[in-house]
């Protein structure tokens, strides 16, 4: 067994998800983990670049100095909590911070921040990162990476699962057996939500969804959310900040007079919609006998007004979190990302094409070596 940490900050930049986790081909275990916050300063910046605001190579490369810094210290914090050496540690595999995701793009191509040199400098841990651009160079979408970990935790063959990670942006993997794997961007997860309420109540997040729950879905602007192309396209497809964020919201709020909890509501509204739509359509294939469950992640599970919501639009389906099938809910992703850099370092592949759309399997990631 192998200790490897993995590193996620996702579109919703709350902070540094931090694992440590033990690994070999068959299993994985997690062994500590570590939330370590990102400085709102830094965050705004991130959150400009990514709706489009005018920046410069200079504001880029400091960005990545910067993240490169709060990841290396996030690794540091991680291993004085949990009291491990740096010595113990196979590699840290780093996301890093996604600011534009553009694979349908005349030149495809997808930007994630935090230098891995300086993570490898300040921790004196050989670090793996830039996990998205292989994939993309054989043509896939360099999104969602998350299935293969799904695949290998969660199948089975007597039960239809879909995997739901609510970040920033929702994304399901479809594991029905006997059938490949389907994992997509299903569209806006916590995203604008999160914006909606930093914009009029200064809160980060709407914490137990008690300020959407003051509030009652809007019909009009429901219908209007709904009509955003994006839904419609069939897999592979991906998605982000770029698409999803304010500005495309005030876009949709023109000519309406709307309390802002009613916003809101709505926003709550039109993430379950959006799921469930996808959701529903993976069992319309599977044996009327077989069970439907849906797994879910990421920080929308603990949103109790989506969790509700989702049971009551999927009738048909057992609605429950990862945590209650043995993996913990909160730190997915950053375990998935482990598992990805002790893939690349042991030179296997971690993406799948039937889930990307690329041309082949292949290993992802580049390795920066400590010394």
């Amino acid at each position: 067994m192998e200790k490897y940490i993995g590193l996620m900050s996702g579109t919703s930049m709350d902070g540094v998800d931090a694992v440590l986790v033990e690994m070999n081909d068959h299993n994985i275990k997690l062994l500590g983990n570590h939330d370590y916050p990102m400085p709102s300063d830094l965050k705004q910046a991130l959150l400009d670049v990514c709706i489009g605001q005018s920046t410069n190579l200079q504001q880029i490369g400091e960005l990545d100095h910067r993240l490169g810094q709060l990841f290396a210290d996030a690794v540091n914090a991680l291993l004085e909590k949990t009291q491990t050496p740096a010595s113990a540690i196979k590699a840290v595999a780093s996301h890093g911070q996604t600011v534009f995701h553009a694979p349908d793009s005349p030149y495809p191509f997808t930007m994630q921040l935090g230098d891995p040199n300086i993570i490898a400098a300040k921790t004196g841990i050989t670090t793996v990162a830039d996990f998205r651009r292989k994939d993309m160079a054989f043509g896939g979408q360099g999104a969602p990476l998350v299935p293969a970990f799904h695949q290998q935790l969660f199948s089975d063959k007597h039960i239809n699962r879909v995997i739901l990670n609510i970040g920033g942006i929702s994304n399901i993997t479809v594991l029905t057996p006997n059938k490949p794997v389907i994992g997509f961007d299903t569209g806006a997860g916590n995203m604008l939500m999160d914006a909606w309420i930093n914009q009029h109540l200064q809160q980060s997040y709407d914490k137990n969804a008690q300020w959407a729950l003051s509030g009652k879905v809007n019909s009009e602007l429901l219908t209007r959310l709904l009509q955003e192309p994006y839904l419609a396209l069939t897999p592979p497809k991906s998605t982000g900040r770029e698409l999803f964020n304010l500005p495309w919201l005030e876009q949709h709020l023109t000519g309406l007079i709307i309390e802002p909890q009613d916003v809101q509501a709505t926003l709550a509204e039109f993430t379950a919609i959006t799921i469930a739509n996808d959701v529903s359509k993976t069992a319309q294939d599977t044996p009327d006998n077989m069970p439907n469950e849906l797994l879910v992640c990421g920080g929308g599970a603990h949103n109790p007004l989506l969790m509700q919501r989702l049971a009551a639009l999927l009738p048909d389906w057992t609605v429950t979190t990862t945590s209650e099938r043995g993996v913990d809910s909160d730190n997915m992703e950053a375990m998935a990302f482990a598992w990805l850099g002790y893939r690349t370092l042991h030179g296997l592949s971690g993406n799948l094409p039937e889930v990307t759309g690329a041309s082949r399997l292949t290993t992802l990631g580049a390795i920066y070596p400590a010394q």
